[in-house]
């Protein structure tokens, strides 16, 4: 888009674009449209927001019938391993299509923006739903695990580690042909009020920091990055749905025998080596899916603490993982041991992917006993 004139009403401006037959065309268009050449789009509602960054639910002019997500990311905001990311991003999305991976339909930059064009999960974020719900039964949280590994196989194909898994980041979609999912609460009971701990300190600690230690300065400061909380979101509101890992934001590739050193993602969820500010690769990952697993079984997180130091604390600190005795004493075998494998504080003894992709409470029937 070109020749911006914003005019004295202040809500439209007249621009100079392609038309969708191809023909340059001059008019008043809303005053939140972007895009280029056929590929334009009304910014309708803000639905989240961080340091350098915004997703807007948005939605193809002229309409389709279908809205999408649109991630504004400001580019004079990013420093240049932000802009590696960025690039990581849009690279990987670009070369899959997969039903548990957040689908770029277009990207385009314009006036200093990057925009991402993405499918729209109408079901929020599993946060969103833990929130609201209380803890979930066994059988789903194996279902949202064997969705969620399956999308994280295509990750580890690509040798890219995410660094920033949570509930927030997975969004759901719908099967409309399967039930309602029945959410229950710590006595086992149904309830659909139980909120999690984590929602408790969100606005304490759920947040996505960046540490970078500048060693020819000697100078350790740290970027706090109110990032987009939507990377495991949900297809739909009230039905069975399908998770699909968002916000890759923060991956980066990490070839075997490669480690990463830059200490990133939302203290409820990092890796302890990650905390301690030592070099990791996959395994964090890992860790990642095992607090996100403890979550959907406690209804809160694993580990929790007022800042980072605490986090870590108590992670260092704890001799068995902290279940309620009445969520213990219901679960499977499979379930505590892959969830106790995955939260090993040592990362040498922790799952990988192979091991968590196989174990055999992911490989037994969703609906098994």
């Amino acid at each position: 888009m070109a020749n911006r004139e914003e005019n004295n009403e202040g809500h439209k401006f007249t621009v100079k674009y392609v038309g969708l037959n191809g023909m340059e065309c001059e008019g008043k268009l809303p005053r939140r449209v972007v895009g280029v050449r056929n590929h334009c789009y009304l910014l309708k509602s803000k639905i989240g927001e961080g340091s350098f960054s915004a997703v807007w639910r948005a939605e193809q002019r002229p309409p389709t019938g279908v809205d999408v997500a649109v991630k504004q990311v400001f580019l004079s905001k990013l420093n240049p391993r932000l802009k590696a990311c960025l690039d990581c991003e849009i690279n990987f999305l670009s070369s899959v299509n997969h039903p548990n991976i957040i689908r770029l339909l277009h990207f385009f930059q314009d006036d200093g923006c990057v925009y991402l064009v993405l499918e729209f999960c109408a079901g929020g974020n599993l946060a969103s739903y833990i929130q609201n719900h209380g803890r979930v039964q066994q059988q789903i949280a194996r279902k949202f695990m064997q969705q969620l590994g399956s999308g994280l196989k295509v990750l580890h194909s690509h040798d890219i580690i995410h660094r920033d898994l949570k509930p927030e980041v997975s969004p759901l979609r719908a099967n409309k042909k399967k039930g309602k999912l029945q959410p229950i609460s710590h006595n086992g009971l149904p309830k659909l009020h139980e909120k999690p701990f984590s929602s408790l300190i969100e606005n304490l600690l759920v947040v996505t920091i960046i540490l970078r230690i500048e060693t020819s300065s000697k100078i350790l400061f740290a970027l706090v990055l109110l990032l987009l909380n939507q990377n495991i979101l949900l297809s739909s509101h009230g039905v069975e749905a399908v998770l699909k890992i968002a916000d890759f934001g923060l991956s980066r590739t990490v070839c075997p025998g490669e480690y990463a050193e830059t200490v990133c993602g939302s203290p409820l969820y990092m890796a302890p080596e990650v905390l301690q500010f030592q070099r990791y690769d996959d395994k964090a990952d890992m860790w990642s899916v095992g607090a996100i697993l403890f979550e959907l079984l406690n209804g809160y997180p694993p580990f929790n603490g007022r800042n980072n130091v605490q986090v870590l604390r108590n992670i260092r600190s704890c001799t068995c993982l902290p279940f309620s005795q009445l969520i213990l004493s219901g679960l499977d075998p499979d379930c505590l041991d892959i969830c106790s494998r995955l939260l090993r504080l040592n990362p040498v003894e922790r799952l990988s992917f192979d091991e968590f992709y196989w174990h055999s409470f992911l490989q037994r029937k969703l609906m098994g006993t």
